[in-house]
């Protein structure tokens, strides 16, 4: 049997003591159940707090200035089809045939 690598620290050195997974650099615990149960799926939250997922939908609250460029993302502007990506700048998508990439605190679920 493989061990799996710890999900908390990503340690490879974890053992088993009992039913339950151990990690001895970070003490994590898990159950093997845990392992595969384990999904991870990326999400992001609006301006108002509710939760987006790949595929949402959304609304911009306030004119975004695009850098780099003369491009103005106005309010109200609906973008389908949004694809939630790791860092700052958490949403992927296309606005007027141009991809971007934008921060989900300015945007309204739809």
């Amino acid at each position: 049997m493989t061990m799996p690598n710890c999900p908390k620290c990503n340690s490879e050195y974890t053992y088993v003591d009992g039913e339950m997974f151990v990690c001895p650099e970070c003490a994590n615990e898990w159950s093997a159940n845990d392992v595969d149960s384990a999904e991870d799926v990326l999400t992001a939250k609006d301006a108002h707090g509710n939760t987006l997922v790949d595929g949402d939908s959304v609304t911009v609250i306030k004119d975004l200035k695009v850098r780099g460029s003369s491009m103005v993302v106005k309010q109200g502007t609906m973008i389908k089809g949004i694809r939630i990506v790791e860092g700052d700048h958490n949403l992927d998508c296309k606005v007027n045939g141009t991809s971007l990439q934008l921060k989900s605190e300015f945007m309204k679920k739809a």
